[in-house]
């Protein structure tokens, strides 16, 4: 079962091996997630250099598709993929590489419109569980890319998100770029949602799309009938900052 994803220049730590050596357990520096991939998927790197990656303030592409051109071989990378150009002086790379595409540095947080911006780059993107790319992406997987680009940190699971950022009284405090959450017919939380405007939220469901939000919840565009029941709001980026 796909836990997660990597995307190009993701870093993680290799915990163990499974017997044979064919599968490694992993733990993704970004958010912590942890799964297993196989060995052939693995390029291994020094703790010195895992460290300044750590630390190094590299970019992350904001293009849907780009090229680079890695150890003499030509690679297509996705919308969130990770290139190690960084400003720091201090930072050697190990590999040498040239990037053409469109990218922004990691750390720099960005605002709202451009939150909007890179979220409809995901429209009619299919669902895939645990998906985190343009090709296949979850309601969660959305959340989480659309705010690592834009230089934010989120979790790659609902209910860590509902954690996050601060609580919105009701929709009609709601701003855009702030996160719904819902339900289907029970009152576990399991969706989520970036509102675009007072009336309308982009979400993976199916695909990414984007329905009408009301004060019940999500009611989809084409037929009008009730998916996702409402259950909270939270704001991830201060409109004031």
């Amino acid at each position: 079962m796909q836990v997660t994803q990597l995307l190009f220049g993701d870093h993680y730590e290799v915990y163990s091996k499974a017997e044979g050596g064919r599968w490694l357990n992993i733990k993704i520096h970004f958010d912590g997630s942890e799964g297993w991939i196989d060995v052939e998927q693995h390029h291994s790197i020094s703790r010195e250099y895992f460290d300044q990656i750590n630390h190094a303030n590299f970019k992350i592409t904001t293009d849907l598709m780009c090229n680079i051109l890695f150890k003499k071989s030509p690679i297509n990378i996705v919308l969130g993929s990770i290139v190690p150009i960084s400003n720091s002086e201090l930072f050697k790379m190990e590999e040498q590489f040239a990037f053409n595409g469109e990218a922004k540095s990691l750390g720099q947080k960005r605002d709202v419109e451009f939150i909007k911006s890179i979220v409809l780059k995901y429209l009619n993107a299919p669902y895939l569980t645990a998906g985190k790319s343009p090709f296949g992406i979850d309601a969660a997987g959305l959340v989480q890319m659309v705010f690592k680009i834009a230089g934010y940190t989120l979790p790659h699971s609902v209910k860590g998100q509902l954690a996050d950022g601060t609580i919105v009284k009701g929709l009609s405090e709601a701003l855009p770029g702030d996160l719904a959450f819902f339900s289907h017919k029970n009152e576990t939380v399991t969706h989520v949602g970036i509102i675009l405007n007072e009336e309308k939220i982009i979400h993976s469901f199916g695909r990414v799309r984007i329905d009408l939000l009301l004060e019940e919840g999500i009611v989809r565009a084409d037929s009008k009938i009730y998916t996702h029941y409402l259950k909270g709001i939270r704001r991830i980026i201060n409109p004031t900052s």
